[in-house]
């Protein structure tokens, strides 16, 4: 599934979809007003950096370069350390009580085998509620940015946390139109 952001010059969206359309479209947009435009992802609602220099292959260039830390390499002065780095395995410190070691070393293929298999089970169990509450800090992460200043603010986002949609989206109402619409769309994308 392609990551989707959104753009918005002052409390005005311009552009949503994926990162090469919006940072295209932000390229060749002409823009008589001195608003500054911010960029956000709306998975994390969080505001993110694009340098939209040179040509558009070269913009496009930039964007489709994965960086070391997203390809899985370690950097070049950081040593090799366990793992299967090109599988995507990494290894990393968990602290346990003693009698969770033995039991993880007791189950069939060890200790690893045993905490895949317990992660990707709650995993599965608990996906709805990581998907709502992953919505709900993406709006709050972007109506921290954009909304921090207007009225209600607070009282929202206690709303928003206490899952009180209809108090909610009244304490929004009277927020510009395009930021109130992106709020909602991050908090309540996810489910009805």
């Amino acid at each position: 599934m392609t990551e989707h952001f959104t753009a918005f010059e002052g409390q005005r969206r311009l552009v949503s979809g994926p990162i090469a359309e919006v940072a295209l479209a932000i390229k060749g947009t002409t823009r008589p007003t001195a608003s500054p435009i911010a960029i956000f992802s709306d998975a994390t609602g969080r505001p993110i950096d694009l340098d939209l220099r040179g040509s558009n292959a070269e913009v496009l260039a930039r964007l489709s370069a994965p960086s070391p830390a997203s390809a899985g390499e370690a950097a070049p002065n950081e040593p090799r350390g366990r793992g299967r780095p090109k599988l995507g395995v990494v290894a990393r410190e968990v602290t346990l009580l003693p009698r969770h070691w033995e039991w993880l070393a007791a189950q069939p293929g060890g200790a690893s085998v045993a905490l895949r298999k317990l992660v990707e089970e709650t995993r599965k169990a608990s996906g709805a509620t990581d998907r709502h509450r992953a919505a709900r800090d993406a709006a709050y992460h972007f109506m921290s940015v954009m909304a921090g200043n207007l009225e209600n603010f607070e009282e929202a986002s206690r709303a928003l946390f206490a899952d009180d949609r209809r108090r909610f989206t009244g304490l929004i109402a009277r927020w510009p139109a395009d930021i109130r619409d992106h709020v909602v769309k991050l908090a309540y994308s996810d489910h009805a």
